[in-house]
């Protein structure tokens, strides 16, 4: 008799798209879905990289190279130079989203039956990347009364194994919108060293930071080996369906891998890079407006969250999250409940329930 893999009946459902179901059928009985379950930005993609791929005159979509096309990676250099981190070109390994680069990352540095230490709340996708690559998640509660900060690191403390070999993190973060400081990545780095420890960075939405400077890991001195940085075009420039990433690493070993998985694959999107090269060239002011919009956003529905009675969201550092405890026994029948029997005026809200956010079960449940 035929059978699924281990691997597949482990994968976990994606807590984002779990309830796609229910809202497709609140939709047909015409009820009105408003989507805040997912990080789809909803603010247009900038007309002028759009028209890069337009105006492109190509006469055959060639592969490029596996770890994008040099000129795409040489006008990153200077991006990222923008934002204070010194690369160079062949330190950048363009990817198909942030997705492969996160999954690069795993396949490069970790082996089957390692542990990766993680915050939770955490971006529920790294579960799936960890069990395609055989790593243990092992998660330390971070606690939505100091707003999800940094858990102390006497907690990461307690966890480190033998087999512990690295920490991943996402500043400004998915799903809590925490910004890291200065004095938490410093912390982070401490400990990576103590227990020489790699330090993967998530850093999607280093744009949308409202209460604090961005901290990128690439800041921190001393830490040039340790750490491999994640990346995408998608939240930045409102070009999710692009899939265009980075994976950012001055540690060559880890480069070099990556590239043969890179190889492997062949290539990331052409049209793609045409718009990432294009993204590069527009105004530093281009951001100004995303950015006041999502923090007038973010202003509303806090504010209007925390009137509610028996309601409590922190006030999130960046990105554009928020997380909220409300007054109910479970986050995912209450989420169902909301498209299945809720409506008013012929409206509801799609929300995602926290629990599937958490690597601690039981967690994420109000």
């Amino acid at each position: 008799m035929l059978t699924i893999s281990n691997r597949g009946e482990q994968m976990p459902p994606s807590p984002i798209r779990k309830l796609v179901p229910y809202a497709e059928a609140a939709k047909k009985r015409g009820v009105k879905v408003y989507h805040l379950n997912i990080g789809q930005p909803d603010i247009e993609t900038p007309p002028a990289i759009m028209d890069a791929v337009r105006k492109a005159d190509i006469k055959v979509l060639e592969y490029s190279h596996s770890a994008g096309n040099e000129s795409y990676r040489r006008k990153l250099v200077q991006y990222y130079k923008s934002v204070g981190i010194p690369v160079n070109y062949d330190q950048i390994l363009i990817t198909t989203g942030g997705s492969e680069a996160i999954m690069f990352g795993f396949f490069c540095c970790f082996n089957p039956g390692d542990e990766v230490i993680i915050p939770e709340p955490f971006y529920a996708n790294y579960n799936g990347f960890a069990c395609a690559a055989g790593v243990k998640v092992v998660p330390i509660t971070s606690n939505i009364k100091t707003g999800f900060a940094l858990p102390p690191i006497e907690d990461f403390e307690k966890v480190i194994t033998p087999k512990t070999k690295g920490i991943i993190i996402c500043s400004p973060n998915n799903p809590t919108g925490y910004l890291y400081s200065k004095e938490e990545m410093e912390a982070l780095k401490t400990i990576c060293l103590k227990h020489d420890l790699y330090l993967f960075s998530d850093e999607a939405y280093r744009e949308f930071c409202y209460d604090g400077d961005y901290v990128s890991a690439l800041h921190l001195t001393g830490m040039d080996q340790h750490v491999v940085l994640m990346d995408t075009i998608s939240k930045r420039y409102s070009a999710c369906g692009a899939r265009l990433g980075a994976l950012v690493t001055k540690n060559k070993q880890v480069y070099d891998t990556a590239m043969k998985f890179a190889q492997a694959r062949l290539s990331p999107p052409g049209l793609a890079q045409i718009m990432g090269e294009a993204a590069i060239d527009l105004p530093e002011s281009y951001f100004d407006a995303p950015k006041a919009e999502y923090l007038k956003r973010r202003n509303t529905i806090v504010k209007r969250l925390n009137a509610m009675p028996g309601v409590f969201c922190p006030n999130p550092g960046g990105a554009f999250y928020a997380m909220a405890q409300l007054p109910i026994d479970d986050s995912d029948v209450f989420c169902q409940w909301l498209l299945e029997s809720f409506s008013y005026k012929n409206q509801t809200v799609m929300l995602a329930p926290a629990s599937g956010f958490y690597g601690t079960p039981g967690l994420g449940k109000k």
